[in-house]
């Protein structure tokens, strides 16, 4: 069994980690950490775990999640690279579900998020957890720095007509890259927060990070070294609250160039994504809806082509707690110790 411990069970990536590792037939879950809830049993804290599990929040302790397998950090930025260096230099493969390892340059992370990076070296051998496109690598990866919620819709929505314009040596879409997204409150986490509370949430839609979001150098970096375009892309990226607890919706907006317009881009995408598990291409003229990926670990896309106008348009919905957080965690364990990237994340989407 893979023992596996999670800092900072407390949020909703927290408790979503708790929910699909204790159903994991290969991992037993250790240790769970949180400062401020040592000593309180979890189901006490989330009563879905009532029956599940009988886990008891601890503070945090060094010398315990050495002697782990996998440790999940599902802490706020800048923790776990206080700790990475230690735990690998034990052997313990460490997958952080904030941005501590997401972005390559060390000048973009501490621009975008405030800190001071405390272990560049090891930024230089972490590997962005994108099974998808990034599953050699994960394999005998030792820090995973799992995906943002926006970038994982965005650079899997992007992936197949990057890879195919990349084949061709010629542009297939124009410089410009519009990626509108709208997401759940619950992507802004567990928080005690005027704006996120259900009278200023509810019955309400609005945009946020206009001027500039934090996920947009990680959707460029995926654009420009994970996925290798040869050519320069402009992307405007504009982030969205909708009035719902969870699921996320990013619609890509792209000028097709007339090479562009001479691919069947519903068969490139269906090919390229024929052997994924967790990503289903829909098929011609049927459109996605958050509740069809609600609690999975699936992310569905569908793809829109007007030749007349020269323009296509990519839609992608995912869970933003399981395959854009949790679930797309544990498919990233499940690749670094050789098991069946399915494991334990075959759950069905819940409707209604």
């Amino acid at each position: 069994m893979i023992k596996a411990a999670i800092v900072g069970g407390t949020g909703y990536t927290g408790v979503e980690l708790i929910r699909l590792l204790t159903a994991h037939p290969e991992v037993d879950i250790v240790l769970l950490t949180s400062r401020s809830e040592a000593g309180t049993r979890a189901d006490e804290i989330f009563p879905s775990l009532r029956g599940v599990t009988d886990l008891v929040f601890s503070d945090v302790n060094h010398s315990a999640l050495a002697e782990c397998d996998v440790v999940f950090f599902a802490t706020p930025h800048g923790v776990a690279m206080q700790q990475a260096a230690a735990l690998t230099a034990s052997g313990v493969k460490v997958i952080d579900l904030a941005a501590d390892f997401r972005l390559q340059s060390v000048e973009d992370f501490e621009t975008w998020y405030q800190h001071t990076h405390a272990c560049p070296d090891l930024l230089k051998t972490a590997i962005y957890g994108l099974p998808e496109v990034n599953r050699e690598q994960i394999k005998t990866a030792n820090i995973i720095g799992n995906p943002g919620c926006y970038p994982t819709t965005a650079i899997l929505g992007l992936k197949p007509i990057i890879e195919a314009q990349n084949q061709a040596g010629q542009r297939l879409i124009d410089e410009r890259i519009v990626i509108d997204a709208k997401s759940g409150v619950s992507g802004a986490g567990r928080q005690a927060k005027l704006s996120l509370n259900y009278a200023e949430t509810s019955d309400n839609f609005n945009a946020y990070g206009v001027a500039g979001h934090r996920h947009l150098p990680e959707i460029e970096q995926g654009v420009e070294r994970l996925l290798a375009s040869q050519f320069s892309q402009r992307i405007r990226f504009v982030p969205h609250l909708i009035p719902m607890i969870r699921g996320m919706f990013t619609t890509i907006h792209l000028d097709l160039t007339k090479a562009g317009c001479q691919l069947d881009l519903q068969t490139v995408f269906t090919d390229c994504y024929a052997n994924e598990t967790f990503i289903d291409v829909l098929p011609k003229g049927v459109l996605p809806e958050t509740r069809s990926v609600r609690a999975s670990n699936r992310l569905r896309i569908a793809v829109h082509q007007d030749n007349q106008q020269t323009l296509a348009t990519i839609l992608v919905v995912q869970d933003n707690l399981v395959k854009g957080a949790a679930g797309q965690a544990v498919q990233n364990m499940n690749v670094m110790f050789g098991l069946d990237e399915s494991m334990g994340l075959l759950h069905i989407p819940i409707i209604p």
